[in-house]
């Protein structure tokens, strides 16, 4: 049964769902009243310039947010100088570091549309996103200095300005010089609307090339806004920029949403490896990330012995909150990829409850979301303030609303693929959402295993379910599709790895070591076990193969945002995959592993 929520009535009318409206009126922050994003940067700056707005571990760069506007105000002038105008776009290849939302922020006050590349992106893949962008302007670091100039070629850049300098190009310093003094910074800003694009995001590309995501600054606004009346937040906190800014999360969370609109102090972290370890030094009031940084968080913490939080005292849950630097934290969001339940409730019993997400660059990025005070464990909460959702005959989740996209950048036929003529953007997710508007992802439409007996599965939730039964399965997939069962390639993970070889005393303690293990196959066939007791026979995985392999994101194997590349992983691993279905292996082994 669908049912439509509105102002917390369940009526069961309509094959539909509705963000239901604020039980909060609290706004916290006088910028949530802006038009565009513009304005609410410059509310935010006038409103506390003393107060540091980014900085970088240590305090070795500091900027308050009066520094902030007039670097913006700078570099505005300097990028119009060069001719950038309302409209243009403006490419940004930065680690997480202050210069990224100075530039960023700069761009939007001139009416322009920046937008992020990925670090570990080829000269290829940042020609191809060129071309699309159509940008003149190019913002980057002497590192990826080389990369962006073999991609130059056939490009419309005409400029490449290095932030950090060392090189023969422009630098940042002498971009700031070179803003006229008569340009007129208020009348360029105060003409920027609120359905100019605000920023591109392209995709993963894991169904085909990128597609650029293009965001208006309504957009943005009005996640913005619906965040805070699903999850309120105070003004002037702190948050960590640690994720890539090419991924919507981190320009969301670290720079619209907690920097922009609410005046959190931004600690800008280069390498995302290290983010944990930075968390007591900034203590940010609002944070998240990917399952993967949350189930490392939780391994670390079970190897000092922290297993069964529910059993510990108060005063015990308190010290490591605290020493996490998450004790002032006033909600933790989690998504990106399927959650183990299992690790919501850790968490949970901490002291910590994770809101569990879904979010799409299509749909500005979150677009359900659990209540932090009333969250359901599995599912991805209800939809946020003034959005509609449906499922269509064939279980597809169907969207509606002011968070919807404006479309893809010069592709009006992908565009009307995933956009109706009603409006309802077609997600590909499967879903179920239960009586009270709970939304719950299933899997993919483009991913579904069909056996050889035309039986319909989704890898997700198998894999979901497998990967629940112990943490030293980091990655997992499950393959079948035309065949007559399913099987799993596993992946370690290396933290867990790590925990276990020194509690077992392993003298080699190497992946390859650990993977051909067999006390880790006793470990990972009950754990296989475990998970397939969830599932119906015929989702059940029967055989696995434990790859002495450690996959990391923007790999052969995941994208940037640590989502499975399923075609490449087949491809492969196809020798592994061939033997798991070997039918004389298959009589030979005695247990549902193999190596």
């Amino acid at each position: 049964m669908i049912v439509t929520i509105n102002d917390n009535e369940v009526c069961g009318v309509t094959m539909s769902v509705t963000g239901a409206l604020s039980r909060n009126d609290a706004t916290g922050s006088a910028a949530l009243a802006a038009s565009t994003l513009c304005e609410a940067f410059q509310i935010t700056a006038a409103e506390r310039p003393t107060q540091v707005a980014l900085r970088t571990p240590g305090d070795e760069v500091t900027i308050t947010w009066s520094g902030y506007a007039t670097r913006v105000r700078r570099i505005a002038a300097g990028l119009a100088a060069l001719g950038v105008r309302r409209g243009d776009t403006v490419g940004l290849m930065l680690v997480n570091r202050p210069e990224f939302h100075l530039v960023d922020t700069a761009a939007l006050h001139l009416g322009a549309t920046p937008f992020s590349l990925y670090n570990s992106s080829a000269p290829q893949q940042i020609a191809q996103l060129f071309a699309n962008a159509g940008n003149r302007i190019v913002v980057t670091e002497a590192q990826f200095l080389p990369k962006v100039r073999a991609a130059l070629a056939g490009s419309a850049v005409t400029e490449v300005i290095v932030v950090d300098g060392g090189t023969d190009a422009r630098t940042l310093d002498q971009l700031e010089a070179l803003g006229d003094n008569d340009f007129d910074f208020e009348a360029s800003w105060r003409a920027v609307r609120p359905t100019d694009l605000a920023t591109l995001i392209y995709t993963s590309g894991t169904t085909g090339p990128p597609k650029g995501v293009e965001l208006t600054h309504a957009n943005l606004l009005a996640e913005v806004a619906a965040v805070q009346d699903r999850a309120p937040m105070s003004a002037g906190g702190s948050t960590v920029s640690y994720l890539p800014t090419a991924h919507l999360a981190d320009r969301w969370i670290a720079h619209y949403h907690a920097s922009i609109a609410f005046g959190c102090t931004v600690t800008c972290v280069a390498d995302l490896s290290t983010v944990v370890a930075h968390l007591p030094e900034a203590r940010p009031t609002v944070w998240g990330g990917v399952p993967r940084v949350f189930e490392k968080i939780r391994a670390a913490l079970e190897a000092a012995g922290c297993v069964d939080p529910a059993a510990m005292t108060d005063a015990s849950r308190a010290a490591i909150v605290a020493g996490l630097g998450l004790d002032r934290c006033q909600y933790l969001v989690i998504g990106g990829a399927p959650v183990q339940p299992e690790l919501v409730a850790y968490f949970g019993a901490l002291g910590l409850p994770l809101s569990e997400v879904l979010g799409m660059s299509e749909t500005s990025c979150l677009v359900t979301m659990n209540p932090p005070d009333a969250g359901k464990i599995g599912s991805c909460g209800q939809l946020l303030r003034g959005m509609e959702g449906m499922l269509a005959d064939d279980g597809e989740l169907l969207l509606r609303g002011p968070l919807i996209m404006a479309g893809y950048r010069g592709e009006p036929e992908r565009t009307r693929e995933v956009i109706d003529a009603e409006g309802w953007f077609h997600t590909g997710d499967l879903a179920d959402i239960d009586a009270d508007g709970y939304v719950s992802i299933i899997g993919r439409k483009k991913e579904l295993i069909i056996n050889s007996a035309g039986k319909n599965m989704s890898p997700v939730a198998i894999e979901s379910a497998i990967k629940a039964g112990h943490p030293l399965i980091g990655h997992i997939v499950a393959v079948g599709d035309n065949r007559p069962y399913n099987v799993a390639l596993i992946v370690l993970d290396p933290d867990a790895s790590a925990a276990f070889a020194e509690r077992n005393e392993f003298a080699d303690r190497s992946t390859a070591a650990l993977a051909a293990d067999p006390a880790v196959h006793e470990v990972i066939s009950k754990a296989v076990a475990a998970g397939n007791s969830r599932l119906s026979r015929v989702e059940q995985i029967k055989r696995f193969a434990i790859l002495a392999a450690d996959w990391q994101a923007d790999s052969d194997e995941l994208t940037a945002t640590m989502k499975l590349k399923r075609k490449p992983i087949a491809d492969k691993y196809a020798d592994t995959i061939a033997r798991l279905y070997d039918p004389e292996l298959v009589k030979q082994t005695t247990t549902e592993g193999t190596a």
